[in-house]
């Protein structure tokens, strides 16, 4: 029989939940990866300050014999939002900076669309969703890879059309993260990759964790990125290895470049439950005060209803603070952030009131897993009776995937027989929206082609598609196909050039229909 401890030292005393894993986890988690066909993963568990679970499932790479363990790499996505944040907090506490200090004061040369937005737009706007801008706008800036730098990128959100007003609600955006890592930059005179090594990664004790491409592919002990891709549309058929080239481009490394391992991880999990205190150390990363402004909810996200199936995971509220999501799940407050590149998912995931946290990341694009294991723990966690969330998710995703190429190849079969109403000669040229940049329209055996400058291999054939629109599926199979249009004036010249992806399960990153392209006038 357990001795009764007094009500006043309960109330003190943190609430720890049931020892983890849960019974069979090890066993559970192998299983579901081959049944899902998931290459290899890792998950971390960290119940108060202690490490109860870290391992690695698989293989870095199909047709290879290494293994994922521990200390294996993977590109965790947006899951690095909250450790930009963290570099700024680390600023806010040196009194550097302050979250609600005007960007323009600290970033000389920023600017918006609207001259009212540059002029308002502070710290905390960049880092919670509602500047305006239309979701992913401004994300072929570096998707699937670039050539352009941050500051270049930075310099071109001024061309980027807001889609609403200020402030007026909730849009998930990555290019404003780049604009703090260029502040970053302009405050401290350290890059943003520098400084998040030596002020965030070392202190923390993570000391495999990487932020620049060049030590990530240096690093044998990594994760190379898979994705479906021979089904159809992408996410459908089979696994197949991604190049490596195509991650994000570095330029937007601060909203997800970063590379980490499970143990890595467990030391990050461990300090946001501690308050940002780091490992077996008095002394902290960040203050109490700067996690407290980390978690505070800043906007409300739209609720996208789910099936009847999912619906126990459907949150009341869900909000967005600086870097992380804050939402409920069965009573209790979650704060957690997905990461997504192509090729690999990650989640990070925190139950501050049990002091638990954890992390999943793959190297594939099958996210049923990840969703299926997060609320497979969370229901350990908050004692809730079991339900089989992986298979209720699989079923989910393979629905959309499965009425996602019903349409089309709906669409694909009805196209009207009519134009291009030019010779192909007429649409060459070289043509420029502002904030992308140029693409090529060139004509060879008897074929349009389609070259985008500022994103390298990035180019293909344009078939006709109907009137004076072409479909492009693009040399690289990996980049979403897309409809090209060419607008044509009453002289019968090409004034303007529009596009949107051909599948309807795109990600919104390809976000084609935010551009439009002009002729650029030759010099005669």
């Amino acid at each position: 029989m357990k001795r009764s401890l007094p009500l006043a030292l309960l109330l003190t005393l943190p609430v720890f939940a049931a020892a983890a894993p849960p019974d069979g986890f090890e066993q559970r988690v192998e299983s579901l990866r081959k049944e899902i066909g998931v290459p290899g993963m890792s998950i971390a568990i960290v119940e108060g300050d202690k490490v109860v679970f870290a391992q690695g499932f698989g293989v870095r790479k199909l047709g290879s014999p290494e293994k994922v363990d521990a200390d294996t790499l993977f590109d965790t996505g947006s899951t690095g939002k909250a450790m930009t944040v963290a570099d700024l907090a680390i600023l806010v506490d040196q009194g550097k900076i302050g979250w609600d200090d005007k960007v323009i004061d600290r970033l000389p040369g920023f600017q918006m669309y609207d001259a009212w937005v540059t002029r308002e737009m502070t710290i905390r706007d960049l880092l919670v969703h509602r500047s305006g801008l239309g979701l992913g706008a401004g994300d072929l800036m570096f998707v699937p890879r670039t050539n352009l730098s941050r500051a270049e990128s930075v310099k071109r959100l001024r061309y980027i059309k807001p889609a609403t007003s200020f402030r007026s609600g909730f849009a998930y955006d990555n290019v404003l993260y780049m604009v703090a890592g260029q502040l970053i930059e302009a405050v401290t005179g350290e890059t943003w990759e520098h400084f998040t090594v030596e002020h965030l990664f070392k202190p923390a004790g993570m000391l495999h964790a990487v932020a620049d491409p060049e030590s990530h592919f240096a690093d044998p002990n990594r994760a190379w990125p898979h994705a479906r891709m021979n089904g159809g549309l992408r996410g459908a058929g089979d696994q197949q290895v991604l190049d490596e080239r195509d991650e994000l481009g570095r330029n937007a490394a601060p909203a997800g470049g970063l590379s980490i391992s499970a143990n890595d991880l467990s030391r990050w999990l461990r300090i946001q439950l501690a308050g940002g205190k780091l490992v077996d150390s008095d002394a902290h990363l960040f203050s109490e005060a700067a996690q407290k402004e980390m978690w505070k909810p800043m906007v409300l996200q739209p609720v996208a209803p789910r099936p009847d199936s999912l619906k126990a995971t459907q949150p009341l509220f869900d909000t967005y603070a600086l870097g992380w999501d804050v939402r409920d799940y069965r009573g209790a407050k979650i704060i957690w952030h997905g990461g997504a590149v192509f090729g690999e998912l990650t989640a990070v995931v925190l139950l501050p009131d049990k002091k638990v946290g954890f992390s999943i990341t793959i190297n594939s694009e099958d996210g049923e897993i990840i969703n299926g294991l997060m609320f497979e723990l969370l229901d350990h966690y908050l004692g809730a009776p079991g339900n089989d969330w992986p298979a209720k998710f699989r079923d989910f995703k393979k629905q959309r995937v499965a009425e996602g190429l019903k349409a089309y190849n709906a669409k694909a079969a009805t196209p009207v027989k009519v134009g291009p109403s030019l010779a192909l000669a007429h649409y060459v040229g070289t043509y420029n929206d502002p904030w992308y940049g140029n693409i090529d329209v060139g004509l060879a055996k008897g074929k349009l082609t389609i070259d985008f400058k500022s994103t390298p291999r990035m180019r293909g054939a344009l078939d006709h598609w109907q009137y004076d629109s072409f479909v492009t599926r693009f040399d690289d199979k990996t980049i979403e196909p897309a409809y090209v249009t060419f607008a044509i004036n009453a002289d019968g010249k090409v004034e303007r050039v529009t596009m949107k992806p051909v599948s309807p399960l795109a990600d919104f990153s390809y976000d084609y229909q935010d551009l439009s392209f002009t002729p650029v006038e030759t010099k005669k």
